[in-house]
């Protein structure tokens, strides 16, 4: 799971991922695009790593 995770979050815009981590009060100064997905819930991070290849 880890090294799938990793791929999905290296599709994802930084500035993407860090609005929908605070939208759900998840802190994201200073912490890694892995360890910010990390805390979401898996369907989000796919959803966004979809919306990131169109």
């Amino acid at each position: 799971m880890g090294e799938e995770l990793e791929e999905l979050v290296k599709k994802i815009k930084a500035k993407d991922l860090n609005a929908e981590a605070k939208r759900r009060g998840i802190k994201t100064a200073c912490v890694k695009k892995i360890d910010v997905a990390k805390q979401l819930p898996r369907e989000v991070v796919e959803e966004l790593s979809s919306k990131s290849k169109e």
